[in-house]
């Protein structure tokens, strides 16, 4: 199944890893309650199942882009600007509580202005199109399908609807991760709208949040240049040591579902969450520009 592929192939490549290492041990106590519903202000959660899971799918198909959140114009608000990922998500939701979904039609022809107009941004920022494309390439998924019908195909499976939407959307297709298609289903689930017999056999959504966590944590432990590349704010490639950055975050996790009883997705919802606190947020965490995180 897809997410014991990714466990192998990461606990492979954190085995062969040269730049970074896991200290299991210096992580503390994990607070072991279920991940929280989504946020009710910042995503469209109030509408009929139907348009709030096609804005799921729609938020979950630009889920991307955290190398370029440095150049997003951010949402503001009294206690400093939003997050990156939360200003596309509430930007979206405001469309979405304005004037609804986008119909598949609509989705499959989006251009990249229009987009950048809803999401308040430049139109000339590459990030832009790039999330048309996303967009039109999940116009193409769903066909004539209604998003629910989507999840119903996937017949009670998270792993199944996230194997599909990778070999339907090149953008989902992170092999030895599947970030983002494993996200979707998940979404779905703390929204109430599917119910899914493996969603604990999830990994977590390898990015590069739950990594800069689990670094300042003291589990992973990066490679002295490394870690001088990325506290200077330099971007690394995709690739090699963002590789294994990502391949040791999950194998870290893996192994500390193993030793605590915690799902690996519940880590990663309390790691995350953990990663928004300002201490977090004022160390710099590894950019890559990339599609799938």
């Amino acid at each position: 199944m897809l997410a014991e592929e990714v466990r192998a192939q990461c606990a492979l490549l954190a085995a062969q890893a040269r730049w970074v290492r896991i200290d299991l041990d210096a992580l503390g106590a994990v607070d072991p309650s279920e991940p929280p519903p989504l946020d009710a202000e910042h995503h469209f959660l109030e509408g009929d199942e139907e348009d709030v899971a096609r804005y799921l799918f729609t938020l979950d198909a630009i889920n991307f882009g955290s190398g370029w959140f440095p150049e997003l114009r951010k949402r503001q608000t009294p206690d400093g600007p939003m997050s990156g990922y939360f200003t596309i998500a509430s930007a979206l939701s405001d469309r979405f509580r304005g004037e609804g979904p986008w119909t598949n039609a609509q989705l499959r022809t989006m251009r990249t202005d229009e987009l950048a107009a809803v999401l308040g941004q430049a139109a000339d920022l590459e990030l832009m199109a790039l999330y048309a494309q996303g967009l039109r390439a999940l116009g193409r998924f769903l066909g004539d399908r209604r998003a629910l019908h989507a999840v119903a195909e996937a017949q009670g499976s998270a792993q199944r609807l996230a194997g599909r939407l990778a070999q339907g959307m090149a953008m989902f297709n992170d092999v030895g991760f599947f970030k983002r298609a494993q996200i979707l289903p998940h979404d779905l689930a703390l929204a109430g709208l599917a119910t899914f017999g493996d969603l604990e056999q999830l990994t977590i959504f390898a990015d590069n949040l739950v990594p800069h966590v689990l670094r300042c944590e003291g589990v992973l432990v990066y490679e002295r240049r490394l870690a001088d590349h990325i506290d200077g704010g330099w971007r690394l490639p995709l690739g090699g040591a963002e590789r294994e950055i990502r391949a040791c975050a999950v194998h870290a996790c893996a192994l500390l579902a193993e030793r605590t009883g915690i799902s690996e997705r519940t880590l990663d919802n309390w790691l995350w969450n953990r990663g928004q606190a300002p201490e977090y947020k004022a160390r710099p965490r590894h950019r890559c520009k990339t599609v799938f995180y």
